[in-house]
């Protein structure tokens, strides 16, 4: 077993040229282009999915290997996860090959083997650097070619950075070298999360509304934090990839995304001091000046500014910058359980939305917007314990004066004022229990 650790970028093509030509100043070894031929397998039943696993064959100069790739964690592009690779002798499965550890109930399930087939392929032409980073060795791959599904395909233009020794701290420093440059985004859908849309039939994607974050039942307020800053850059590079596709309302999304990630660092702003936070708030600003800007998709996405905020966010979140911060006191704190967290900080937020809209604001209510998404998102954040139903309906009228106030629909504002701030609280400790 190997375990894979990757850094993902998706390449501008009108950019491959000047960014091979970057990679050639590095101080490290070249290897001219190969080209691989990949064949992804899964069963009818989507057995290999539904587990997390990831089954392939490569094949490159007349060699293959069979590859087995397991349930891990994927934090912006970010790739850390298991994978098995066996050398085969010709372009066919040999799954009793893989150790019992591979297998959800430690062995081969009986049938498997008879039910994998093709589902979609990559062909594509890889030019490999390696590198020494600090004192790690990183390769860098820069993959040209396709995707392919039966009548389905899409091009597939990407920059990996795969640590083959060391520490992932040196992925990531050695990433923001190269982002310096225009034509880099930082993307998390894999070669195969591509394949496997095309395979279903390659849907129109969809714009995604955050959804309430649930957490287990035991976890820490640092671990609601991380879940939560981990939701936002997943939507960020969700509906970034949308905006690349020129999806209607996908920059508005993103920007909604980003909005997030800051709400996140407010609401955990009584451990986390806004020091911790300093930079990557900097460049957030940075990235929402640009996108609010007169430019186009193409050059707010691949920008300097957007992929150095990302960078820095998966940052944050792999080697949890903020712990270098925490005195004593806040130590303790953010070990303590979010659900007691979140009963507090659910009474103050709501308990801000009503004193905002006690009484109708005439022409007013466009300047308390920020406020509302600002709460809104939190109570997003804080409500994961509770009954789902319920939960949902107190939001909706939130969300709903929201939508009133930006389409600017004045009896509607006023219906859904009135309804969200009569409404009983559904969490504890909030004085009506």
């Amino acid at each position: 077993m190997a375990q894979e650790i990757e850094l993902k970028f998706i390449v501008e093509k009108d950019s491959v040229d000047a960014l091979r030509q970057h990679l050639h100043t590095l101080s490290g070894e070249h290897h001219e282009p190969v080209q691989l031929l990949n064949i992804y397998y899964e069963t009818p039943d989507n057995w290999l999915r539904r587990h997390d696993m990831g089954l392939r064959i490569r094949g490159a100069n007349g060699r293959y290997e069979m590859t087995m790739k397991i349930a891990g964690r994927v934090v912006g592009g970010l790739h850390q996860r298991p994978e098995y690779n066996i050398d085969i002798s010709k372009p066919e499965l040999e799954l009793d090959r893989f150790p019992a550890e591979v297998w959800p109930e430690g062995q081969l399930p009986e049938a498997l083997s008879g039910q994998v087939q093709p589902l979609f392929s990559t062909d594509f032409w890889r030019e490999k650097w390696l590198v020494n980073e600090g004192k790690s060795r990183i390769e860098i791959a820069l993959d040209l070619g396709d995707v392919k599904a039966g009548e389905y395909q899409e091009p597939l233009c990407e920059l990996e950075l795969e640590l083959v020794d060391g520490d992932v701290n040196d992925v990531l420093k050695l990433a923001h070298k190269l982002v310096n440059q225009s034509g880099l985004r930082q993307g998390s859908l894999s070669k195969a999360a591509r394949g496997y849309h095309l395979a279903a039939g390659d849907a129109p994607r969809l714009l995604k509304e955050t959804t309430i974050l649930h957490v287990a039942p035991k976890a820490s307020v640092e671990q609601g934090m991380e879940a939560a800053l981990e939701l936002a850059l997943t939507q960020w590079q969700y509906h970034e990839e949308l905006w690349a596709r020129n999806v209607k309302n996908a920059k508005s999304h993103v920007l909604a995304a980003i909005g997030l990630v800051r709400h996140t660092l407010a609401l955990f702003g009584g451990i986390v001091p806004r020091k911790a936070s300093a930079h990557l708030r900097d460049l957030l600003t940075q990235t929402e000046t640009l996108m609010l800007s007169d430019v186009s998709a193409q050059t707010a996405i691949y920008s300097p500014q957007t992929a150095a905020a990302k960078l820095s966010l998966t940052e944050f979140l792999v080697t949890r910058g903020w712990r270098s911060f925490l005195d004593a006191k806040a130590q303790t704190k953010i070990a303590e359980n979010f659900k007691r967290f979140a009963d507090t900080h659910l009474s103050r937020h709501a308990a801000e939305l009503k004193t905002t809209f006690a009484y109708p604001l005439g022409d007013q209510y466009g300047d308390q917007l920020p406020r509302l998404a600002r709460n809104i998102d939190s109570m997003l954040l804080l409500s994961g314990a509770y009954d789902r139903a319920k939960t949902q309906a107190w939001l909706e009228n939130w969300q709903g004066l929201k939508h009133a106030i930006e389409t600017r629909q004045h009896i509607e504002i006023e219906h859904f004022r009135n309804v969200a701030i009569s409404q009983e609280p559904f969490w504890l400790h909030s004085g009506k229990r």
